[in-house]
């Protein structure tokens, strides 16, 4: 009956992650109900685990969804998370505290750290940042190998004048898009802007580190009337605005599946 309780928040789990993660990358929104249900349940399922099984462990529940909650509202307010991925931190915290190795088994020997058995939560999270960060490594390929058969400058124009940090931010976040896809795909943001003085005829691209709904428009028709009249190329950079909320769900299945990667690399270098 206890395996039965865990598998039930488990797949409770990854049901509304699965759904909050389409809504999100949908609409770029996850509706409130979605954690009023999913937390009220997974807690109510959490608690009658442990008090019927392992009252012992209470005080350790209180510990990860304690940690985890800092952390998430941490995240939320210096901006590393939106609002639904904050939600997702702290509910997947009520439904699995602990390591759920008694279920699920990982396939790597040592992929149950001492840390996931008593705040499971925070392997998800690692194995969520490791998940996005190997976008960016994907991303700086990308660049670096379509900059060598276009034959192009990656940074075209007064961009190359932008600062190197936010160039290096935007080789491992953006990609050059064709305006036509940006226009025609909202969730591609684009990642510079362009501003023209009419006295001289001078326009000014700068980048963009940190894209918003809010202009979004507003900045893709400044560009493709600039692509229209020829004053700037037909690829602009953008970034395809993947939500970390996806990270998160996939990191739940790779955490239940092979564990806490990051303990695992770290095991795995110290021999």
């Amino acid at each position: 009956m206890q395996a039965l309780l865990t598998a039930t928040n488990i797949a409770l789990t990854i049901s509304f992650l699965l759904y909050a993660s389409w809504s999100d990358y949908k609409t770029r929104e996850v509706s409130n109900i979605v954690w009023i249900i999913y937390a009220p349940l997974s807690l109510s399922i959490s608690l009658a685990n442990i008090l019927l099984y392992e009252p012992s462990r209470l005080l350790f529940f209180g510990l990860s969804f304690g940690v985890t909650t800092i952390i998430a509202v941490l995240l939320f307010y210096t901006g590393g998370f939106g609002g639904a991925d904050s939600k997702a931190l702290m509910c997947i915290a009520l439904a699995l505290p602990f390591s759920t190795e008694t279920v699920i088994t990982p396939f790597i020997p040592n992929g149950v750290s001492p840390l996931s058995q008593i705040i499971f939560p925070m392997t998800i999270f690692s194995n969520s940042v490791l998940l996005a960060a190997a976008t960016a490594v994907y991303l700086l390929f990308y660049n670096i190998i379509w900059h060598a058969k276009s034959k192009r400058k990656v940074f075209e124009g007064t961009l190359d004048h932008e600062p190197l940090a936010k160039r290096l931010l935007t080789l491992i976040t953006g990609r050059k898009t064709a305006i036509n896809e940006l226009k025609e795909k909202w969730h591609i943001y684009p990642m510079e802007d362009i501003e023209e003085e009419t006295a001289n005829n001078q326009l000014t691209r700068h980048l963009v580190i940190i894209p918003r709904d809010e202009g979004r428009d507003e900045i893709v028709n400044r560009l493709s009337e600039a692509v229209k009249t020829g004053k700037i190329t037909d690829r602009v950079w953008a970034t395809p605005g993947l939500p970390m909320l996806v990270f998160v769900t996939i990191g739940v299945v790779v955490s239940l599946l092979f564990g806490d990667i990051v303990w695992v690399l770290v095991t795995s270098v110290l021999g």
